[in-house]
């Protein structure tokens, strides 16, 4: 299963129908333009930076109340 972001950019990009492996040489290897391959990095490199600008959410840690 591919990150959907991923799948997006091969999509929008790229042309291809999917990332993931099908197993047949016609589906699984494609001619694509060096213009089109740099592209699709560039759009990954910024979903990537875009997503560490996202805060995350860290789970609050419980103290253990003492039983007085």
């Amino acid at each position: 299963m591919t990150h959907p972001t991923l799948n997006h950019i091969g999509q929008t990009i790229l042309g291809l129908e999917t990332l993931d492996t099908r197993n047949s040489d016609r589906l699984d290897f494609h001619d694509l333009a060096v213009w089109n391959i740099k592209a699709a990095l560039q759009a990954a490199f910024e979903a990537g930076r875009q997503a560490g600008k996202t805060p995350r959410q860290t789970p609050q840690k419980r103290v253990a109340k003492s039983a007085e």
